[in-house]
């Protein structure tokens, strides 16, 4: 039953899981299954153009969530923003089901402290399985070192979509299936269903939206290009930029991991950044940072890349 109460509360009892275990907590990430054994229902409810623009829809928004302010603003202060911004995203980004901010911001912290080093939450060093997703379904990664997000844990709407994690994911789902079920009342032409809206815009949605952005933890310290020597074995990928919005610019953001903007150059595609500007324009967002050009230049080794 304890296992179970994590569900719900992430913080019950969390100071009694050990810190230091690998053992993955089978009872516990039962949700984490469900959510992709929930993909299989697309067999009894069947397709429908309408239900994918959904799901590619909310892929792409959720995913500039993560990119845009659970990573480049959370994790590293890349920009400014309101009070009532930051809670909005807080909640779009904690509607993908990668736990609360301050637990994904946490980790990601201490990531780039240790990155590639023993202590580094998903180093690839341990193997791909545990750099993609052994390391938050074990019980060493499942509570939230506060210490690591101190600016972050002073506000409790912050703490409270950290520690009821669940609840945002759940009303997603909700709202997908009364959506579907009016838009099946109000235009039957467009041959959807509450359940349909369930599995393709949350359930399909979410898993592709989850391994997506676990491949910048496993891939993008594996296949790709290295332009800076880091310490780490980070490295720039094209093809991930493009489905994460621009995280794939991996060794580009572990040179200079401040910067609002991962694709340095005019010709590295980084969606999140062009959306970030537009905010900016809008007076959402300010003081955005990003990597002067003689930074950027004095340390390029392209022609050193392997």
């Amino acid at each position: 039953m304890r296992a179970i109460r994590h569900w719900f509360d992430s913080s019950f009892e969390s100071d009694s899981i050990s810190p230091t275990s690998s053992q993955i907590d089978w009872l516990r990430i039962i949700p984490f299954i469900i959510l992709h054994l929930g993909c299989i229902a697309v067999i009894w409810v069947g397709f429908s153009t309408f239900a994918v623009a959904v799901a590619i829809a909310l892929y792409l928004l959720r995913m500039f969530a993560i990119t845009a302010f659970y990573h480049r603003f959370f994790a590293h202060k890349s920009f400014k923003t309101s009070r009532a911004v930051q809670f909005i995203f807080a909640v779009v980004g904690a509607s993908a089901t990668q736990r609360g901010p301050l637990w994904w911001a946490a980790h990601h912290r201490k990531h780039h402290r240790f990155a590639d080093k023993e202590d580094d939450p998903h180093s690839p060093q341990q193997g791909f399985l545990w750099s993609h997703t052994g390391w938050f379904l074990s019980k060493q990664n499942f509570k939230t070192d506060l210490s690591f997000v101190p600016e972050l844990a002073v506000y409790p709407e912050l703490r409270w979509l950290d520690r009821f994690d669940i609840v945002v994911p759940v009303i997603l789902a909700v709202m997908l299936y009364l959506t579907g079920e009016m838009a099946a009342s109000l235009n039957a032409s467009l041959n959807t269903s509450g359940w349909q809206l369930v599995v393709w815009g949350y359930f399909i949605s979410t898993v592709v939206l989850t391994h997506a952005t676990l491949l910048i933890n496993s891939l993008a310290h594996k296949v790709g290009s290295r332009r800076y020597p880091t310490a780490d074995q980070s490295r720039n990928n094209f093809w991930l930029a493009l489905i994460t919005l621009g995280e794939g610019w991996h060794n580009n953001h572990h040179f200079h991991a401040a910067s609002a903007r991962q694709g340095f150059y005019w010709w590295e595609i980084d969606i999140s950044y062009y959306l970030l500007l537009s905010m900016e324009k809008l007076g959402l967002i300010w003081d955005v940072r990003t990597i002067s050009v003689d930074k950027r230049d004095r340390h390029d080794l392209r022609k050193d890349a392997t």
